[in-house]
């Protein structure tokens, strides 16, 4: 297991989720954010079936940044309920792995 993560949330534009990337890149609590559009979710809102169209952002990083990449997200979404879920990456290319803790801050 490494202590490298995965971390999903949507965005209702591509203007949107291309600042919200740009910004975790830009304060280091992510090394790299994919941006995948047209995502569709359907969910239930505030007693409504919704059916959206998103952008969705697959941002990497490291478990220990996760309460700072959450407070960087939470800082700037435009939703009032931010999908944010981290997924642990049990292994991965050890070349990529070390790009991403060079591109990555160190916590204080």
């Amino acid at each position: 297991m490494t202590d490298k993560i995965v971390v999903l949330t949507t965005c209702d534009s591509e203007k949107s989720a291309a600042e919200l990337a740009r910004a975790l890149v830009e304060e280091r609590v992510a090394a790299c954010v994919n941006i995948v559009p047209g995502a569709r979710s359907i969910y239930r809102w505030k007693e409504q079936i919704e059916d959206s169209t998103e952008w969705l952002l697959v941002i990497k990083s490291r478990r220990d940044l996760f309460p700072a990449l959450r407070a960087a997200v939470e800082k700037r979404h435009t939703y009032e309920v931010p999908e944010l879920i981290a997924i642990p990456i049990v292994e991965g290319s050890e070349p990529y792995l070390a790009w991403l803790d060079r591109e990555l801050t160190t916590p204080e």
